[in-house]
């Protein structure tokens, strides 16, 4: 019957077994046979490990390239390396556990060493089967020489061989890999902590290079930073002439534009998508002016910053250069507060029915380039309602809309209330 189908038993309650202590586990003659065999050609190996690193590393260089080029570039370091990862793993066949800490401590050191290095883990991995190889082959030679008889005996603690090497792959690998995600984040922390202080403008001219190099810009190259808020960047992504550089309140992208006067099809993909692409709804992107250089990409972030400060809260891009008044403006919040209230102060006192209307006719106008005929198509109202309107505000003000310095005055003042007034 399977044992799910088998009717549930009943237990009785009676005396709680003692636990009997466990009878010490006596090694059959063949293990105690095998054993001495293993250590007395153990020993042997022992007092010839120069001799084995030297035809370990003759392997090595003859099947994988990687370690050629360490030892042409470092043999001494490689060769002690080797002869101390071979001597843990002759020792510990002498004795496992009194070995066994200090073998793993010497193959974890050298995961780590490697992974530092940029030696790639495959080869690692490849030396240490190779070093398990030779010194099984050189037990089996030197038993064979000695003792031909006793040969046959290895067989019983050939797993025991292996499982050392597999055991000591995995630390190796284990290490390696640990090292590995270690150097990537020491590498992306340095590469954040070094667009940070690029952005910041402090970053300091020594670390340009650096900088460079990392980001993998040009150090003299022409830039824009382009600042996005309300959502990642996702569709102006990471490319050959850009790098993203997540922040708090916005992201920054940093990049490499074409010279000056150079057409679209002259830029990088990125860089004309940051440029000419609206952003999706309620994210908002802010592009700065073009600078020279990465010492300059500081200023350029404030540039970007300040037109994204422009933005509509709905989002939508806001280029610089195409915003220029509405950026003298909010570049100095208190000028810009003082010039509306000199200029429209009386006219913002009105009741605010009647302050409404006359603002709101001021904008159509200066929104149709000064013809009252489409100022009153926007409003819905006749052009002479426009027209005696407009005049009403030039009487509270003082100002007229004829003169070209009023002018400029009043569309400053307006554009101030605009993006001051939240």
């Amino acid at each position: 019957m399977h044992p799910a189908a088998r009717t549930r038993t009943t237990f009785r309650a009676g005396p709680t077994p003692v636990p009997q202590p466990r009878s010490r586990r006596i090694r059959s003659l063949i293990d105690a046979d095998a054993l001495r065999v293993l250590h007395r050609a153990a020993r042997v190996l022992l007092d010839d490990l120069p001799d084995l690193t030297d035809r370990l590393l003759a392997v090595l260089r003859e099947q994988e390239p990687a370690y050629r080029t360490t030892l042409e570039t470092d043999h001494t370091a490689t060769w002690q390396e080797v002869y101390r990862s071979l001597r843990h793993s002759v020792t510990s066949l002498l004795d496992p556990r009194g070995t066994r800490e200090a073998a793993h401590r010497c193959t974890w050191r050298i995961g780590v060493t490697r992974a530092e290095q940029g030696l790639p883990l495959d080869a690692l991995l490849h030396a240490f089967r190779l070093g398990g190889s030779l010194v099984w082959q050189r037990l089996v030679e030197e038993t064979t020489r000695s003792e031909p008889e006793d040969t046959r005996l290895l067989v019983h603690v050939a797993t025991d061989v292996w499982n050392f090497v597999d055991e000591h792959c995995t630390i190796v690998a284990d290490a390696y890999r640990q090292a590995e995600r270690q150097l990537a984040w020491r590498r992306e922390n340095r590469v954040r902590l070094l667009a940070a202080a690029l952005l910041d403008g402090t970053s300091r001219i020594a670390d340009l290079p650096e900088t460079a190099e990392r980001l993998g810009l040009p150090e003299h190259g022409r830039y824009v930073v382009v600042a996005v808020a309300g959502g990642p960047p996702q569709d102006l992504p990471p490319g050959r002439n850009a790098y993203w550089h997540a922040g708090v309140d916005a992201d920054h992208g940093i990049v490499l534009v074409g010279d000056e006067g150079a057409g679209e099809a002259d830029r990088d993909p990125v860089a004309a998508l940051a440029l000419s692409t609206d952003g999706p709804a309620g994210r908002r992107i802010g592009v700065g002016s073009a600078v020279t250089g990465l010492a300059a990409v500081g200023d350029a972030r404030r540039l970007a910053d300040l037109a994204l400060s422009i933005c509509p809260p709905d989002g939508g891009t806001v280029r610089l250069t195409e915003h220029l008044p509405e950026a003298l403006v909010v570049s100095c919040p208190e000028l810009g507060a003082t010039l509306t209230e000199r200029v429209l102060g009386p006219l913002l006192r009105l009741e605010p029915a009647d302050r409404d209307v006359l603002l709101d006719t001021l904008v159509a106008w200066f929104a149709c380039e000064g013809s009252a005929q489409r100022a009153g198509e926007r409003l819905y109202c006749h052009r002479n309602t426009v027209l005696n309107r407009l005049r009403r505000c030039e009487q509270l003000i003082g100002r007229s809309l004829a003169r070209p310095h009023d002018v400029v005055e009043i569309s400053l003042a307006l554009t101030a209330r605009r993006l001051l007034r939240g």
